[in-house]
């Protein structure tokens, strides 16, 4: 277990610790804790950048909460309700493709190293229509979720684009490969995947359309419309992620 040097959260783990090797807790705590041999490891004091790796993400969840919550009120168990929801939405983004077949749309996701598969939830209606006063406490809830969404999806997305200057091919647009279609009428959780089934270069050589295979038939898109997923079995991962750092780094 890693985490940064918080002076805090260790008291609060040393009283944890007392708890655990109280004799009335432990046949339920101490024996499971014992026999994972959990360790933890502290980063040096004033270093959160030694915990890069999940910082951005929690950098990325805290800039989009203050925003969606602003100074509404709430009681702990809504605020609870809300970063659930919110870390549900963090956990389904595609990080790279499960496998080379063409028919195979599933996308390797951070919930796959949770449960084993992809994170799933019923849609919930938009409330965004409705004037506040009119909504509960959960449809205000849901509200907040689809605004987070909104917001965060589209930076993620954007980071997968790396835009550059376009002074040559940017990505290696082949046929089979897995990306996502930017869909801004999607819920939350939910991920619209297609493969390349055709590409259409210019007189340059540059892809800027290609033909993506659905399940009502061929659609047509230009590049900007989609997002190439880094395929980390292959040996070309290194030169992806060099050219979107962006998207190395919420990984």
């Amino acid at each position: 277990m890693f985490s940064d040097n918080g002076v805090g959260t260790k008291n609060k783990l040393k009283d944890l610790l007392n708890l655990i090797n109280d004799t009335q807790h432990q046949a339920a705590v101490a024996n499971y804790c014992t026999n994972e041999g959990i360790r933890w490891h502290f980063s040096p004091p004033r270093a959160p950048h030694f915990g890069g790796l999940w910082e951005a993400a929690v950098k990325s969840a805290k800039y989009h909460l203050l925003r969606v919550v602003g100074e509404d009120a709430m009681s702990p168990e809504d605020f609870q309700t809300l970063l659930a929801q919110v870390e549900a939405c963090l956990n389904s983004r595609p990080i790279t493709p499960l496998s080379d077949d063409p028919n195979d749309l599933e996308p390797l996701t951070l919930g796959h190293f949770l449960i084993g598969s992809s994170l799933q939830d019923l849609p919930e209606p938009d409330w965004k229509a409705i004037p506040t006063n009119r909504l509960d406490i959960f449809q205000m809830l849901q509200r907040k979720l689809h605004q987070f969404w909104e917001r965060w999806r589209t930076e993620y997305l954007c980071q997968l684009q790396g835009r550059t200057k376009r002074l040559g091919p940017v990505a290696a647009v082949k046929i089979g490969k897995l990306v996502v279609i930017c869909d801004k009428n999607l819920p939350p959780m939910r991920w619209k995947m297609r493969r390349f089934v055709e590409i259409h270069p210019g007189l340059d050589e540059i892809v800027r359309v290609v033909t993506l295979r659905t399940k009502d038939g061929l659609l047509k898109r230009p590049v900007e419309g989609v997002c190439l997923l880094p395929n980390l079995q292959n040996t070309d991962v290194t030169n992806q992620v060099e050219e979107q750092p962006a998207a190395a780094n919420t990984l």
